[in-house]
């Protein structure tokens, strides 16, 4: 038999060529994948660089504490105090803060969504809000799932857990919004309001203080940002000014905890601006049910913490430091402790402060005689 030198007259070229190509392809698709994890790769290490942020420990903001760490207390805001979570000690701690609502009240709070059960509960604050003709306030949420997404719905629950028995309710963003002006913030230069926040010459906040998903905790600053704003607002704080259009699924995804954090507090401040520089607002917030899950979750975590009480300020900085002092205090507060450390919730209070929204240093004042 002859040898094979490469030049078998039987093996024709258009044959070799017809062996070659599967392997060239395969070298071509081997390119390929290889590119495209070196990319996702890239994009990988981008959005984790992106999304990094430090947890900040958390320290005692009372000033007889800071006193007596050697930390200068700077100014300071009173917080008001009582054990007595009635309509009784609510109240009082309404009377405590000696303010004079006049015009048109708006009572901002949570309508809590549909099978939470640790809202606020109407017998609690009925006393209250009747005695001054008060209207509950809230806008729509911007997130996918919720039965309050839509007017018509956000009603039926606010319905269901006896809002509409005790005042009006008033969803704000029925109509749509209203642009205010946020003076120094870093990530909003607008705030996207409920049209109807326009309609009210002073605000009440009542806050059911809790744990939060994303927020860390829920408070009068979150209260009176993502809650007065409308879904489009939402949207916006949540993702730093970038986006407007609901859900914040996406946005909510691709912005960092501490822009999301200060968007917050700038959102707040605006809102605080609008009513004359805080002249016309107070705040007041209760300590019981407290979940690691704000209200704004359907199945929430169950409520593993004793009731604390209810505080109010006119500063809403001040009284979220003392409400997160009070949690870190508490035995049994170390869940939501974590939580609020995990998504770096003592970072609101830093900004709020930094933008001159109020002071972490607060006194105590409490009411109770103790």
């Amino acid at each position: 038999m002859a040898e094979n030198n490469g030049n078998n007259p039987e093996i024709k070229p258009e044959e070799i060529n017809k062996e070659k190509a599967p392997r060239k392809k395969k070298h071509i698709l081997l390119k390929i994948l290889i590119a495209l994890v070196l990319v996702l790769t890239a994009l990988f290490i981008a959005y984790k660089i992106h999304m990094h942020y430090d947890t900040e420990k958390h320290e005692f903001y009372d000033v007889k504490t800071m006193k007596e760490e050697n930390r200068e207390a700077g100014a300071s805001s009173v917080v008001y105090m009582t054990r007595d979570i009635s309509p009784e000690g609510l109240m009082k701690i309404y009377q405590a803060l000696n303010a004079s609502p006049a015009g048109k009240v708006a009572i901002k709070l949570s309508t809590g969504e549909a099978g939470n059960p640790n809202y606020l509960d109407p017998a609690l604050i009925k006393d209250l809000v009747q005695s001054v003709d008060g209207t509950i306030i809230e806008c729509n949420t911007a997130y996918s799932g919720s039965k309050r997404a839509d007017t018509q719905m956000h009603m039926q629950v606010a319905k269901d857990h006896g809002f509409t028995e005790i005042a009006d309710v008033d969803i704000m963003d029925r109509d749509g919004y209203i642009k205010i002006p946020v003076e120094g913030g870093e990530h909003l230069k607008e705030n996207w309001v409920g049209k109807n926040f326009a309609d009210y010459d002073y605000v009440i906040v009542l806050t059911h203080f809790k744990g939060h998903p994303m927020g860390g905790f829920g408070g009068a600053l979150k209260n009176i940002s993502i809650g007065i704003a409308s879904r489009e607002g939402k949207v916006r704080i949540h993702s730093g000014g970038k986006h407007s259009r609901p859900s914040i699924t996406f946005s909510a995804l691709t912005t960092n905890q501490n822009v999301f954090l200060e968007s917050m507090a700038e959102a707040a401040k605006s809102v605080s601006d609008y009513e004359d520089h805080g002249k016309k607002i107070i705040y007041i917030s209760v300590m019981n049910n407290m979940s690691v899950d704000c209200d704004c979750v359907s199945k929430p975590a169950g409520v593993d913490m004793h009731d604390i009480g209810i505080l109010a300020s006119t500063d809403p900085v001040a009284l979220d430091q003392a409400c997160v002092d009070l949690v870190f205090k508490a035995e049994d507060g170390e869940k939501l402790q974590k939580r609020i450390l995990d998504k770096n919730g003592i970072h609101i209070l830093a900004h709020a402060e930094k933008i001159g929204l109020g002071n972490r240093a607060y006194e105590i004042e409490n009411i109770d005689g103790e």
